[in-house]
């Protein structure tokens, strides 16, 4: 090659870094070395083998999805954790920096400390925030349910509470779990301080209490999205019956809510995957959209921490490839978070007392397991929507 050519490469640098030397002022040798290793550069970031790995989040991006896990802030602070958070998820939700026992601690004080380095984390990294929860029977402090309040004031803390955390959370939180949790197995309200015991002057009369709240979230901030949560309500039964019953009436009467949390809890490696895309059609067409909210699938471990059988974590993978393609392919499912991300920090060994846990897409050293693998190559098919 002429020293011509070496030249006005030389020249075409200069242009490109105005710091790089000039070709009258660099020695040939220099310019040769450097004009290889640029076009070798050129050559090898061409070459379709020379490709980043997809995120789950850039797959996500493009499939038109929202992809998500709950977090912990106190974690943050972990740049495993942190740095992966950021590349893999497009959403997230605190998993308890935003309920009642951690916001109240005492009746006269707000502490948004945690929840909002969860924003601050979210916003530096544009991903998008889910609020978790304004009214739930459990998680609930000391002051509130020992407090022998009347229905009255019981009705009067609520009321303020959602204004407060919501308005101090506007135009950061796109979505709200309003409720939490309501229904029992059987489809009925379920006993709380917030439902009849005493309540906030509804009890007796169903779920008028939630409708109550919907409509105190939506004045509260009429931008975000409101959501009613429930776990074990993902297939077709008695639970997830009256859900549909409520929304339908909801919807009916003009109580404002957006979309239904459908938790997917999965403890027994087994899915009916047609009863769960039927009954997400049904919540779609009545004008809600669904998002998966707290997806875990835990595997029954041996006393030494270990599985029980190896062939579990493809079980398991395949369970969440069927999530996320039955989410992907049903009209009005738009988001699907995980109840975190890493084994690492997961609650289901505490909750198992270490029976079960590896139920998370990524292992405790944060390498993708074959679950997460599933999801990634479900997200990079897209949507392929059933009429």
């Amino acid at each position: 090659m002429t020293n011509a050519l070496y030249n006005a490469f030389s020249r075409v640098l200069s242009r490109m870094w105005p710091k790089y030397g000039k070709a009258g002022r660099t020695p040939m040798s220099t310019r040769k070395q450097q004009f290889h290793l640029f076009a070798l550069v050129i050559v090898v970031a061409g070459s379709s083998s020379f490709r980043p790995p997809l995120s789950l989040r850039s797959a996500a991006d493009r499939a038109g999805v929202l992809v998500g896990t709950a977090v912990r802030p106190a974690q943050l602070s972990e740049t495993a954790y942190a740095t992966t958070l950021a590349r893999e998820f497009n959403m997230i939700e605190p998993e308890d920096a935003m309920k009642w026992w951690v916001v109240r601690r005492s009746q006269d004080t707000y502490d948004f400390g945690p929840g909002d380095e969860v924003v601050r984390f979210a916003l530096a990294n544009r991903i998008k925030v889910r609020g978790h929860s304004l009214l739930w029977a459990r998680d609930n402090p000391p002051w509130l349910t020992q407090g022998n309040f009347t229905p009255a004031q019981l009705s009067d803390l609520l009321r303020k509470h959602i204004f407060r955390v919501m308005q101090h959370y506007a135009g950061q939180v796109f979505a709200w779990d309003v409720a939490n949790e309501a229904l029992d197995e059987n489809g009925e309200p379920r006993d709380s301080i917030w439902y009849n015991r005493p309540g906030i002057g509804f009890a007796g009369n169903g779920t008028r209490y939630l409708e109550q709240a919907f409509r105190w979230a939506r004045e509260a901030d009429p931008q975000a999205l409101l959501f009613y949560n429930e776990a074990e309500g993902e297939g077709m039964n008695r639970k997830s019956d009256a859900i549909y019953r409520m929304v339908r009436e909801f919807k009916r009467r003009g109580v404002p809510i957006d979309g239904v949390g459908l938790q997917l809890h999965i403890a027994n490696l087994d899915l009916d995957v047609a009863d769960l895309g039927a009954n997400i059609s049904r919540l779609a067409g009545l004008g809600v959209q669904v998002h998966i909210t707290e997806l875990d699938v835990s595997l029954p471990l041996k006393p030494d921490g270990r599985l029980v059988s190896e062939d579990d974590l493809t079980r398991q993978a395949r369970i969440y490839r069927d999530v996320v393609r039955t989410c992907l392919q049903t009209s009005g499912c738009t988001a699907i978070q995980t109840w975190g991300f890493t084994d690492k920090y997961s609650w289901i060994g505490s909750s198992s007392r270490g029976a079960r846990g590896m139920a998370l897409p990524l292992d405790r050293t944060y390498q993708p397991k074959p679950a997460c693998k599933g999801i990634l190559e479900e997200l990079r098919k897209g949507k392929s929507l059933r009429r």
